[in-house]
C-alpha cells in the first residue's frame, strides 16, 4: 500500500507541481527551529540542521540547494528593505560616523590580517585576499535576525552593528572591482569596461534616488485609492524587487538596493503598511536562506579537505573576533559589549560567496579552492550559535551604577514602601497627599535616579534582605506596602516580614487569584490583584457607555465584587473546587435571572471555567 502511495505521489508530481521538497522544506522549518528554540539554541540554527538534513549532504532530498539559496537570497533583500523602512534620512546621516568610520575600521583592519592569516596557510598573496575579504563580510542576514530575535537592533550596541553591516555591503562593490584587476589577464578593454561599470553604479543609485523622491510617493497614492489589499501587497513587492533588480544589472547589492528604497520610503505615509505587507515574505524567504545555507554544506569536501578547512575556519574566526574586539575597546565600548560584537561578527558571510563566485570566474581562483572557501564560511556560519550559547558564559553579570544613588541606612517612616514601579508610585500618592511620613526602597537605579528627577525620594535596596528590611526601618513601620512586580519575590518578602516584623501591617501587591491566596497565607493583611480594580473600572465605564447608569454600573459592580470576595473567601479555606465550581455555576445562573435573561447550565459552566484563573 505504501509503495502505491508513494508511486500515485510521483505520478502526480510528474504531470504537476512536485510538493514533495515544499512539503518537506515546511514541515522542516516547523518541526526545527520551535524544538531548537526550546533547547535554547536559537532559530538560525535550527534552520541550518533542518537544510543539512534535507540537502544532498543528508538524506539527499533536495539535490540542487545552489538554485534554492539563489532565491532564498530574496529574504535577505526584503528584511534589508524593512529595516531601511526603520533609517529614516535623518537618522541615516546621524549614523554617518559609524558607518564610514567605524565601518571602514572594522573591514579594513580584519581585511589586512585575514588576508596575512591565509598567506601563513599557504595560499598566494592575490588567492589570500580574497579569502580574507570574503571572510570579513558578515553576514547580515544571521546578526539581523538574532538582534531582531532579542529585540537590540534600536539599541546603542545593535545600531552600531548594523552601521558596520552596511558598510560592508557597500563594501561588495570595491572588492568585486578589486577581483576583476587581480584577474590573471586584463587590458585596456577591461579598464574601459570597468569604467563604464562604474558610471553605470553610480547612475543606478542616483535613479533610485530620484525614483524614491519623485515617484514612489504618489505611486502609492494612486494604489491606496483603489481599496484593494492585494494590490498593495504587489506593489511593495514590485518596489523592492525593483530596487534590489536596478542594482543587480548595475553590478551592485541586491539587499543594499532594497535597503536605499526602504530608507527613501521611510518617511513614507505609507510605511507601516508596507512593512505589514513585506514582513510575511520576509519571515518566510529569510527562514528558507538559512535552510539553503544548511543544505549548501558539502559534507564531502568538509571531509576530503578537513585539515585545510579546520583550521582557516578557527584561525580566521578567532582572529577577526579579537580583531573586532580590540577595536571596540580602543573605541570605548565596555567589555559585554565588545565580547558580544566579537561574537555576532566573528563569522563570514553570504556575499562570501558572491565574491568567491566572480574570483572563480575570472580565473583568480579555481573550482576546488572556491569549493574549500565556502565550506569555510558555510561552516562559521553554523558555528555562530554555538559561540553565542558560549558567550553568554563569559558576558560580565549587570553592574548598576550607583551614582546619585543612596542606600538605604537607618529610615524610621511610619510606612514603608518596597517597590517603585508603576504600582507604587500610584500607591505612594494618597500616603504622601496626606503627609504620612512615607520610606521607599527599590533595587532598580534607573529608575531611583528617574524618580529623583520628579521629586521622589527613593533609596536603594533589596526587600528580600533582612538585613536591607533592618536598614529601611521595618522594625519601627506601622504599614508596609510590598509592591514589587515579581511573585516569588514579593511572597519571600511578605514571608520575611510575618517572622522578623509580626507587629506590621503588611499590604502585598498580588500578581492573580492564586498569588493572592498565597500572600494571605505567607501573612499579608490586605493582599489586590494588580489588574483587578482597573478592569472593575474598564466594564463599569463599558457597560455605562452602552446606556447603563452610573447607579446601575455600580451596582453591577459590587455584584462582582461580591462574588469575587466570596469566591477568594472559599478558595482560601481550601473548599473542594467541584464544589466550589458547582456554586458560582449557580451564582452566574442567579445573576443572568435577574438581569431578565436565562441561560442553561451549560452556557454558566462554560462562562465560570474561562474566569478561573482571573
Amino acid at each position: 500500500m505504501a509503495g502505491e502511495v508513494v508511486a500515485h505521489a510521483a505520478e502526480a508530481a510528474h504531470h504537476g507541481v512536485d510538493l514533495v521538497p515544499i512539503v518537506a522544506l515546511l514541515a522542516a522549518g516547523t518541526i526545527a527551529v520551535p524544538l531548537f528554540k526550546r533547547l535554547g539554541l536559537g532559530a538560525v540554527l535550527g534552520y541550518l540542521a533542518a537544510g543539512l538534513l534535507l540537502g544532498p549532504s543528508g538524506i539527499g532530498l533536495i539535490s540542487d540547494p545552489a538554485s534554492i539559496l539563489a532565491a532564498a537570497e530574496l529574504g535577505v533583500v526584503l528584511f534589508l528593505f524593512i529595516i531601511g523602512l526603520e533609517m529614516e534620512p535623518s537618522r541615516l546621516w546621524a549614523l554617518r560616523k559609524q558607518i564610514f568610520g567605524l565601518g571602514v575600521v572594522q573591514v579594513v583592519v580584519c581585511g589586512a590580517l585575514l588576508t596575512g592569516v591565509g598567506i601563513l596557510l599557504g595560499f598566494a598573496p592575490a588567492v589570500a585576499f580574497v579569502f580574507g575579504m570574503g571572510f570579513v563580510l558578515t553576514s547580515t542576514a544571521i546578526v539581523m535576525q538574532i538582534l531582531g530575535e532579542r529585540g537590540e537592533l534600536a539599541t546603542e550596541g545593535g545600531q552600531k552593528m548594523v552601521s558596520i553591516l552596511l558598510l560592508e555591503d557597500l563594501a561588495i562593490v570595491p572588492l568585486l572591482a578589486v577581483v576583476a584587476l587581480l584577474a590573471p589577464s586584463h587590458d585596456e578593454t577591461d579598464l574601459i569596461t570597468r569604467v563604464v561599470a562604474l558610471g553605470i553604479a553610480v547612475g543606478a543609485i542616483v535613479l533610485l534616488i530620484f525614483l524614491g523622491r519623485k515617484i514612489m510617493n504618489p505611486f502609492f497614492g494612486l494604489l491606496a485609492q483603489a481599496r484593494v489589499r492585494e494590490v498593495m501587497t504587489a506593489g511593495a513587492l514590485l518596489v523592492v524587487l525593483g530596487a534590489a533588480l536596478l542594482f543587480q544589472v548595475s553590478g551592485l547589492s541586491m539587499a543594499m538596493g532594497a535597503f536605499l528604497a526602504g530608507v527613501l520610503l521611510s518617511t513614507s505615509a505609507f510605511k507601516h503598511q508596507l512593512e505589514a505587507d513585506v514582513e510575511p515574505f520576509r519571515g518566510l524567504l529569510l527562514g528558507l536562506f538559512f535552510l539553503a545555507v544548511g543544505m549548501s554544506l558539502d559534507l564531502e569536501v568538509v571531509w576530503d579537505n578537513w585539515q585545510i578547512i579546520a583550521m582557516s575556519v578557527v584561525a580566521y574566526m578567532l582572529v577577526k573576533a579579537l580583531a573586532i574586539y580590540i577595536i571596540a575597546r580602543l573605541l570605548k565600548s565596555d567589555h559585554g559589549e565588545a565580547l558580544e560584537r566579537a561574537v555576532l561578527m566573528g563569522q563570514g558571510g553570504e556575499f562570501a560567496f558572491v565574491l568567491y563566485t566572480t574570483a572563480a570566474s575570472t580565473g583568480l581562483i579555481d573550482a576546488p579552492t572556491n569549493a574549500i572557501f565556502t565550506a569555510t564560511v558555510i561552516v562559521s556560519m553554523v558555528l555562530t550559535p554555538f559561540a553565542i550559547i558560549g558567550m553568554r558564559y563569559l558576558m560580565p553579570g549587570p553592574v548598576q551604577s550607583m551614582d546619585g544613588v543612596e542606600t538605604a541606612n537607618g529610615l524610621s517612616s511610619r510606612v514603608l514602601i518596597i517597590g517603585f514601579g508603576r504600582f507604587g508610585q500610584i500607591v505612594s500618592q494618597p500616603l504622601l497627599a496626606l503627609r504620612h511620613s512615607v520610606s521607599i526602597i527599590d533595587n532598580d537605579t534607573d529608575m531611583i535616579r528617574a524618580a529623583a528627577q520628579i521629586g521622589f525620594k527613593v533609596y536603594y535596596g533589596d526587600g528580600t534582605r533582612l538585613d536591607i528590611l533592618h536598614a529601611a526601618g521595618a522594625s519601627t513601620a506601622d504599614l508596609i506596602l510590598v509592591c514589587t512586580d515579581k511573585k516569588e519575590q514579593t511572597t519571600r518578602i511578605v514571608e520575611l516580614l510575618r517572622d522578623e516584623f509580626p507587629l506590621a501591617k503588611v499590604m502585598a501587591r498580588a500578581f492573580d487569584r492564586q498569588h493572592g491566596i498565597e500572600l494571605v497565607r505567607a501573612g499579608a493583611e490586605y493582599q489586590l490583584r494588580e489588574t483587578f480594580e482597573s478592569a472593575l473600572a474598564f466594564g463599569s465605564a463599558a457597560v455605562t457607555l452602552l446606556g447603563a447608569t452610573a447607579e446601575e454600573a455600580e451596582e453591577v459592580m459590587e455584584g462582582v465584587r461580591g462574588r469575587d470576595r466570596q469566591r477568594f473567601e472559599r478558595q482560601l479555606a481550601g473548599e473542594d473546587w467541584r464544589d466550589l465550581s458547582q456554586l458560582l455555576i449557580s451564582n452566574a445562573q442567579e445573576q443572568a435571572r435577574e438581569g431578565g435573561v436565562s441561560i442553561s447550565e451549560e452556557n454558566a459552566e462554560r462562562a465560570v471555567t474561562q474566569t478561573q484563573a482571573s
